[in-house]
């Protein structure tokens, strides 16, 4: 018994009038999609605009506009962070970090998500986190 494909439905358009795109659209349930990664408006803490899980979500803050050009920076950010986890060089737990091999001990601090770089406890989301500087490279 073989296996056949489907035929190929690419782009058509008549008269100059595209009729069909390839587009990432919105899933039924209002979550948006990128292949293989949900994007799903959340009430996020004050501050916070998105977070890559390690499910392979994308949470985006709820108060973002989908059409806005932050919006696209923030999942720009967190689609990073996203294919870092899922090529194994980035990783968490409630525990630690581990980014290019490396585990940076994580615990709160005064009800405070922190996490030790460099001999230093610094705020999750702050600046001066490897995993942070590279994400941010694309996008300055």
């Amino acid at each position: 018994m073989g296996f056949k494909l489907g035929r190929e439905r690419g782009l058509e358009a008549t008269n100059g009038e595209i009729k069909t795109k390839l587009r990432f659209g919105r899933q039924p349930s209002g979550i948006e999609s990128i292949p293989g990664t949900p994007i799903i408006p959340m009430p996020l803490e004050e501050g916070i605009m998105g977070e890559a899980n390690m499910d392979g979500s994308i949470y985006v803050n709820e108060q973002l506009d989908p059409s806005s050009f932050e919006y696209r920076q923030v999942v720009n950010h967190e689609m990073r962070h996203a294919t870092d986890m899922k090529i194994g060089k980035l990783a968490y737990t409630d525990n630690s970090v581990t980014y290019n091999g490396e585990e940076f001990p994580r615990m709160d601090i005064d009800g405070v998500d922190s996490i030790l770089v460099d001999g230093e406890w610094k705020e999750a989301g702050d600046t001066g986190f490897p995993w942070e500087d590279d994400a941010n490279n694309g996008n300055e």
